[in-house]
């Protein structure tokens, strides 16, 4: 499930692309797989590194020499990479994470070529705030979110840099009704039963993408898409 818009990033072949915060990599496989690039997707944590590089054994080119993929252990307030060196840089449901944010986009405009493409993607307000209200556990659990944003906020703060959005969307609306069944049903008896059969809903959409559930989500993204996705280039006011 990917939540960036790689048409709206205009990946194109040749890029160097960095995932920062890949997690277990869907966004780094998914850009080696658009485009001729060598993709590289960042962590902290080595276990979702270990499934990342696992997921990509089986989409490996090893005859084209022009893209590559890699994974490595890095702090997105540290990245190990020399000023102006990727083309695309993306930060996907990451920055509510940390409280130092505005650090770590400061990282990722250091790392960034000048004429790069940014996108950053965050819970989208109003749905994140029902599940703050839902369940304590849910934003209270080590790791988990210690913020709401709001976009509006997030975009100045990207645009201080020297950035300016240049298109927006919202993502997974129909993924919202089941972190609001999670939340209020967090470690009760029922948890299990109603949020699984809901997830099996999720699993079977994203396996079949029937045209009826498509067409639902993208009516429904506007209204309550579960994140918010920004996408910059470098201002040329700067």
């Amino acid at each position: 499930m990917q939540t960036i818009d790689f048409e709206r990033l205009q990946l194109r072949a040749g890029d160097r692309f960095l995932d920062v915060g890949c997690g277990e990599g869907r966004h780094t496989i998914g850009a080696y797989l658009t485009a001729d690039v060598d993709a590289v997707g960042v962590d902290l944590c080595e276990k979702d590194l270990q499934t990342a590089q696992e997921r990509a054994e089986g989409f490996l080119d090893t005859d084209n020499s022009n893209k590559s993929l890699t994974f490595k252990v890095a702090n997105a307030l540290e990245l190990p990479f020399e000023d102006n060196s990727f083309d695309k840089v993306i930060c996907s449901e990451v920055l509510e994470h940390i409280p130092d944010y505005q650090g770590v986009l400061k990282e990722i405009d250091r790392v960034l070529k000048p004429n790069g493409v940014l996108a950053v993607s965050v819970p989208r307000a109003w749905p994140e705030e029902i599940c703050w209200r839902l369940s304590k556990e849910y934003h209270e659990v080590e790791g988990g979110h210690i913020r709401i944003f709001n976009a509006i906020q997030l975009r100045r703060d990207v645009e201080r840099l020297g950035w300016k959005r240049y298109a927006r969307h919202w993502a997974h609306a129909l993924h919202v009704p089941f972190w609001w069944l999670k939340c209020a049903f967090w470690g009760k008896d029922d948890e299990s039963k109603m949020v699984q059969t809901y997830h099996k809903f999720l699993v079977w959409d994203l396996m079949k993408q029937p045209w009826i559930t498509r067409t639902l989500e993208k009516i429904l993204d506007p209204l309550m898409g579960k994140s918010v996705v920004m996408y910059f280039v470098r201002n040329p006011q700067q």
